[in-house]
């Protein structure tokens, strides 16, 4: 009797408590319903307003595009809407070959900025700097313009031109520059020896080989005493190609971790023994141009003490996206999480502090005096900062009979404090050590 009296009681508390999850769930979704559906009405409802009284026809599939675009413009600066032709151009980019001028953009106030120039391209060879305002396209104005629609304009044919308008600070007027668009191929690793054992790594973007080219970019160099690695003006790119970046030069700990609303968004990158680099002292560079992928990678360095990081505050962005393709082609870009140091630090709308700030010297011209770099926080709608417990463009060579690679030195100065502080590094190593 008793043991069937506990069945019972059994049974009524585990159907009070399905009850209890029913009445919830159920709770839920007349929320959910209830603060979705009227809205929803009030979208079918215009329409069809549009759909019978406005003044021309206008196909449906125009008018959802319109509104998708017009949903994720609310949303934070770097989540949009990908058509077919843009969808495609982003899948091209990332290969690193395409046909443009070669600059990273972003929305501010509705008006487009220039984020970074890719360094050797059209863009960056013209002077096009950092902040500068694109105010028009071919005569088109930019005010409200998308990013997709401005990427289409700036992109195509190599040898063909297009005319840009830039309002820049310091300039009494708008600024007509036409330029001629080239196939971008982005060369994303560069490797050389600036003295004997001491490296030099350019990394431009983070494309699908360029863990795989740094790589070979040290063996080609053998045993060395220092590395550069030199991450400004580098508008990021794949996550999985900075964590992979990173775990080269780390053998244990944190890379990067990542957490949004969903459970698979938090995740932890942690790096690994095998194949490391770890034996030499490191010289991280950044300035305002260095963005998302690259501030991942200065970060981690950074917080794990494997590098110094040296220059001026990178861009400041935090945030994953991610491509969620549509059934007709098109797609989805969204933010779906924001990234975090190992230390915990969202450097989100503040960037990465170097740990010796040191400016870039750069010719007395107005053009020099006008460069400024445009970051994160300067952008519409960006994510705000979110805690968690736990520079200008290289000078023109001088014309001298000095060797390029010596005209470099000379003319970069922020390059050349980073191999001078991995000399004296060594200096400061031996003495100890001999002490």
């Amino acid at each position: 009797m008793r043991i069937q009296k506990a069945i019972l009681l059994g049974g009524a508390v585990a159907l009070t408590f399905l009850a209890i999850v029913g009445v919830n769930y159920t709770m839920d979704l007349n929320a959910n319903a209830s603060g979705i559906y009227p809205e929803l009405e009030k979208f079918t409802d215009c329409l069809n307003i549009i759909e019978k009284n406005y003044v021309e026809d206008v196909p449906p599939e125009k008018l959802v595009e319109g509104a998708i675009k017009g949903m994720v413009s609310v949303l934070d600066p770097h989540s949009s809407y990908l058509s077919k032709e843009g969808y495609k151009e982003m899948q091209i980019s990332t290969t690193g070959s395409f046909g443009g001028l070669g600059i990273e953009i972003g929305v501010r106030e509705n008006i487009l900025m220039v984020i970074s120039p890719i360094e050797g391209t059209p863009a960056f060879n013209a002077g096009i700097i950092p902040g500068d305002k694109i105010v028009k396209i071919d005569g088109k104005s930019t005010v409200d313009m998308g990013l997709e629609e401005a990427v289409n304009l700036l992109r195509g044919p190599k040898g063909t031109n297009v005319t840009i308008t830039i309002l820049r600070e310091k300039l009494e007027s708008p600024l007509d520059l036409t330029l001629t668009r080239a196939l971008i191929h982005i060369e994303s690793v560069k490797g050389e020896t600036l003295e004997p054992g001491y490296g030099y790594i350019k990394v431009r973007n983070f494309q699908i080989d360029t863990a795989d080219d740094i790589r070979k970019a040290i063996e080609k160099m053998g045993q060395m005493k220092g590395l550069v690695l030199d991450l400004r003006y580098n508008p990021g790119g794949l996550l999985d190609q900075a964590v992979a970046v990173s775990d080269i030069f780390m053998s244990e700990g944190m890379i990067v971790y990542t957490d949004g609303r969903r459970p698979e968004e938090k995740t932890e990158y942690r790096a690994r023994k095998d194949g490391s680099f770890d034996d030499f002292p490191m010289v991280v560079l950044i300035n305002g141009g260095s963005a998302s992928a690259a501030e991942i990678v200065a970060g981690a360095l950074q917080d794990s003490k494997r590098a110094v990081v040296v220059g001026v505050k990178s861009f400041g962005k935090a945030s994953v996206q991610t491509i969620r393709p549509l059934s007709d082609g098109s797609a989805l870009k969204l933010t779906v999480a924001r990234y975090y140091t190992p230390s915990g630090r969202s450097i989100q709308a503040t960037g990465i502090e170097p740990d010796i700030w040191v400016d870039q010297k750069v010719p007395d011209t107005e053009d020099a005096k006008a460069q400024t770099f445009i970051r994160e926080k300067d952008l519409k709608d960006h994510l705000q900062p979110q805690g968690k417990a736990n520079t200008n463009s290289l000078s023109p060579a001088k014309k001298t009979d000095e060797s390029p690679l010596n005209k470099l030195l000379q003319d970069d100065f922020q390059l050349k404090y980073g191999l001078d502080l991995l000399k004296s590094w060594q200096v400061f190593h031996w003495v100890r050590k001999a002490a």
